[in-house]
């Protein structure tokens, strides 16, 4: 493995990169020629991994012997090429083009399409902490109760139809006559209960875009557990508005946060979890932590633990 200098200098000299965009999502397909043209413009020779699904593709770079490893779309997308990439002798670049981009506003990377080719181009190689559903890294959070139904029952047709909108419909139908859960949270010899319909566990700072506390980040070494409001409906409308209100003024000393590297997660009857968005079993499930386990092109003077 080389070093993260090594790994800098080897991208800056030979100045290729393998491209891989999700062209199964809409935003994916009409920007990954811009991308191209864009890495291109910046003085990268492209490869394109083609064939097969998203993974085989990651793997296939990879496997090529490539130093960095461009992903372009949204979390799901980056959160794949994070599991993909971890403890390999490669880079990951983003090219955040999703809605929310939590991971790639968590690590510093700019947004803007331009800016974040910059960063490729002229950036530094850092390594940040991964977190662990079981033995399955994830980037940005695990979610427990309402967010994971609505991962499994939100309908196919309504997601065509009107994107990432056929959330927060599905959301408003389950809400109804979703049960609160009794979660328990095992953690440095210490017992938190909660009795709410939604538990996270987030690895960074982002949520649905907005931050989840001003001093959380992706290399902190620190996963971060929450439950949104209590066992009432309101209670969980409101505090999932006032969570995305006030995220940039609260700390992880304040309630209702635990921050721990570790933790076991168990409910009063077993629960769906989503991990990154996308549905991944069920309760009890030990989270931990993988610390600089994945590494990525970064802005120049990024922190770096």
């Amino acid at each position: 493995m080389r070093t993260k200098l090594e790994l800098t200098e080897a991208i800056r000299r030979g100045r290729r990169a393998v491209l891989v965009v999700n062209t199964r999502a809409r935003r994916g397909r009409q920007l990954y020629g811009e991308a191209r043209s864009r890495l291109v413009a910046a003085g990268f020779s492209i490869e394109t991994a083609d064939g097969g699904n998203l993974e085989e593709r990651l793997r296939a770079a990879v496997d090529g012997g490539a130093d960095l490893v461009v992903a372009g779309g949204g979390d799901g997308t980056i959160s794949t090429a994070a599991r993909v990439l971890a403890h390999r002798d490669v880079a990951l670049g983003l090219l955040p083009l999703g809605t929310t981009n939590n991971f790639a506003r968590t690590v510093g990377i700019p947004l803007d399409l331009d800016t974040a080719v910059r960063t490729l181009a002229d950036g530094t190689v850092i390594d940040v902490d991964l977190g662990l559903a079981g033995d399955v890294p994830f980037t940005n959070h695990i979610g427990v109760g309402l967010s994971a139904q609505v991962m499994l029952s939100a309908p196919r047709r309504l997601k065509r139809v009107v994107g990432r909108l056929a959330y927060p419909v599905t959301a408003a139908g389950l809400l109804a006559r979703h049960r609160p859960l009794r979660v328990v949270a095992r953690t440095d010899g210490r017992r938190h209960e909660f009795h709410t319909h939604q538990v996270y566990v987030a690895n960074g700072g982002f949520h649905a875009g907005r931050p989840i506390t001003a001093d959380a980040h992706a290399d902190d070494r620190l996963l971060i557990a929450y439950p949104v409001g209590g066992p009432s409906r309101w209670q969980l409308v409101r505090e999932t508005t006032r969570n995305a209100a006030t995220g940039h003024r609260r700390t992880l000393d304040d309630e209702p946060f635990v921050a721990t590297d570790e933790l076991w997660l168990e409910t009063d009857r077993p629960a769906p979890v989503e991990v990154d968005g996308e549905p991944r079993g069920q309760t009890p499930l030990r989270i931990g932590l993988a610390p600089n386990a994945l590494r990525i092109m970064a802005p120049l003077g990024t922190p770096d633990h």
